[in-house]
This record gives structure tokens, sequence and C-alpha cells, in this order.
């Protein structure tokens, strides 16, 4: 059956070969002509270079040598996909090998059941700063319960001596909510997804995919917790640029000012992927290679965004702007409200392989979507 089929397409073949032949001796003028009008038009000329140039590229197979002629540029490529795999897979086996020790973070402990050691992970938790006190804690063996009889005046004189005002005020501050929560509350990625898991996950895809509407859902249903420390992160006030930590940022619940307020929507109308890059940017020293990931992936949706925008534009489709936008407000109503709907039957597991997958494994993927359309426009009719 094989050979049979080989030899129809070989007769085919041919016959279409003597077909042209044929064209070619009975109507040459006719031919010369219509090459001469196409060579004329420099629009058609390049369209069928750039169909020629990406034909060569496509092809797997060398005519003359027999072996395999790989695109230019492809070697590179294919190396820095597969190092960001590796990576990938280490960071998810990582925190696959670690996700058991969950259930041990202080999100999940009552703070008067706490240590000593427990509580100097807090107190080095709040900023770098904090170091300079871990041994007054220690020396005076401050477990949770102490903690919390703990006041102002008792901070600022011996034996903890904490002179400086402001990280007086970052302890208290912070010391309040842990009263107030009973459990210390979320201060970095893990620690939120332990507590907030199906939030983390809705929160990972809906920036992912709309993030317009998933900062507009944070704004409406997680003002106090998400918003504000994401806004004074990425919208800081002028003083605090060059004297604040990530931490004491996240700490600073007053209501931003306008120009903040006229910052932050600058970017989240124009470059709303900026944001993300930008409070990831501040985590550096938090999660290292999470943030990385996370800002790469920010950059790749940028420019697949700028090239929905250039084909709408090129394409004369402004009229259907407003009907995509309703499309897509609605896909992701309806995501956002079956994954409510269905979160208490989705296992534990597939949540995990979704929420890494998003995290680590969407930058290698938007990578190579990337290529293609920079690829689809060496062939598009200029």
């Amino acid at each position: 059956m094989a050979v049979s089929r080989w030899s129809i397409l070989l007769s085919q073949l041919q016959a279409n070969f003597l077909n042209m032949d044929a064209i070619e001796k009975l109507f040459p003028d006719a031919i010369r002509m219509r090459v001469e009008d196409i060579q004329q038009n420099n629009d058609v000329v390049q369209s069928l270079a750039a169909f020629q140039k990406y034909g060569n590229d496509q092809s797997p197979v060398a005519p003359s040598t027999g072996r395999v002629n790989h695109q230019r540029g492809g070697g590179f490529f294919s190396g820095v996909l597969t190092a960001l795999t590796a990576v990938a897979v280490i960071l998810l086996v990582y925190h696959w090998r670690s996700r058991e020790s969950e259930h041990g973070l202080l999100v999940h402990k009552a703070v008067d059941k706490w240590t000593t050691e427990e509580v100097v992970l807090w107190l080095e938790q709040l900023g770098p700063w904090a170091s300079l006190y871990r041994d007054r804690f220690l020396s005076e063996r401050v477990n949770g319960r102490l903690l919390l009889t703990l006041t102002e005046e008792e901070f600022s004189r011996a034996p903890y001596t904490i002179e400086n005002s402001s990280h007086r005020r970052v302890i208290l501050t912070e010391l309040e909510r842990v009263r107030a929560l009973g459990v210390k509350p979320p201060q970095n990625l893990w620690e939120y997804k332990a507590v907030n898991p199906g939030r983390s996950l809705f929160l990972l895809y809906a920036l992912k995919s709309s993030p317009r509407l998933g900062l507009l859902y944070l704004y409406l249903f997680d003002y106090t917790d998400c918003f504000l420390p994401f806004i004074h992160t990425i919208c800081p006030l002028q003083e605090n640029r060059s004297g604040e930590d990530i931490f004491t940022k996240l700490l600073d619940l007053r209501e931003p000012t306008w120009k903040q307020w006229r910052e932050f929507l600058v970017k989240y109308s124009f470059l709303p992927y900026q944001l993300i890059a930008e409070f990831a940017w501040d985590w550096l020293e938090v999660h290292y290679w999470t943030s990385r990931f996370l800002i790469v992936n920010a950059v790749l949706l940028s420019v697949l965004e700028l090239f929905s925008f250039w084909r709408i534009w090129s394409r004369s489709e402004l009229k259907t702007v407003p009907q995509r936008m309703w499309s897509h407000f609605w896909k992701v109503s309806t995501q956002g409200l079956f994954m409510a709907m269905f979160w208490p039957l989705i296992p534990q597991f597939v949540c995990n392989c979704l929420f890494y997958w998003a995290l680590y494994f969407n930058p290698i993927i938007n990578i190579d979507l990337v290529v293609k359309e920079v690829r689809r426009l060496e062939t598009q009719v200029l």
C-alpha cells in the first residue's frame, strides 16, 4: 500500500511539471508580460521574497548535501528554551518537594504557640534591618506569648533598645496585625499561596490573560490586603523611593495620593504588564528566580499584546475593538465564575500543577509565540 501511494504521488508531481512546461511553451508572451508586471510591483516582489526566505528557512533538508538545514539562530533559540525549561523543572521539583512544609508555616500556627526561634524568624522577615535586633530577642527568649505583651515603651528601652522610630513603627504595626489575626499574615508568595490557594491561582491566570481586569478585581474585592500594598510598591511616594524596603511598603496602608493614582492609571491603561514587572522587580531579593520568570513573562506578554494591536490596526478592524473587549470580559468572567463554583471539587494536586505551570512554563511558551509572531511579520504583505 505504501509503495502504491508513493507511485501515485510521483506520477501526480510529474504530470504537474509537464503541464507547467506545456504552458510555458504555448504562451511564452503572456508569461513574460505577467512576470514583468509582477516585477514592477514592489509590494508583490517583497512578499514573494519573504515567502521564499520563509520557505528556505522551513526546508528540513539541504538539497545538495542531504543534511539538516537548521534555521538561522535556531541553535541559540533552542538552547535558550532548553536552559529555561531546565530551570523551570528544577524550581518545580524544589517547590513540589517542599509542599508538605506549607502546613508548618507561621501563617498556620497560632502566635501564642510560637517558639523563640519562630519569633526571631517573624522579626527577620520584616526587613534586612531587623537583623540588628535578632540577638536581643534571642537573649530575652521572647516567645509568642511574651511577644503579644510587648509595647512601644518596652521596645524603646533596654533590653530591646530599638532607638530607630521607623523600625519601632514597623514592628508595632506588624505586631498589631498578628494580634488581630492570631497568626502571622502572609509576607511572600508562598505564604500567600498557602493561605489563599484558590485566589493565588485565579490571580496568576487573570494577571496573565487579562491584567486590567485582574487589577480591577483587586481594587474591588481585595483593596486593603492586596491592592494598597501593590500600589504603594509600584508607585511609591517620592520621598520613600530610596529609604524604604519592600516589607515597609507592604505595611504602609495609607490611602494613595493623587500623584500615585495618576502614575498608576497611566501604566494601567497602556502598560499593565509593566506594573507586574515592577512589582516582581521589588521582590528580587525574596524570590530570586521566580521574580525573574515573572519579569520575563511580563515583557513577553507586553510584546504579544503589541502584536495583537498591530494586527487589528493593519487589518483595519478598529471597529471590532468594542466587540472584542466585551467578548474578552465575558470569557474571563465566565472562567472566574466557573472556577469559584467548582473550586472545592478540584484536587489540590491539580491546582498545584496548574499554579506552577503558569508560573514557570508559561514564559517559555510565550517565547515561542513571540518568535512565531516575528516570523509572521516577515510574510505579511505591507
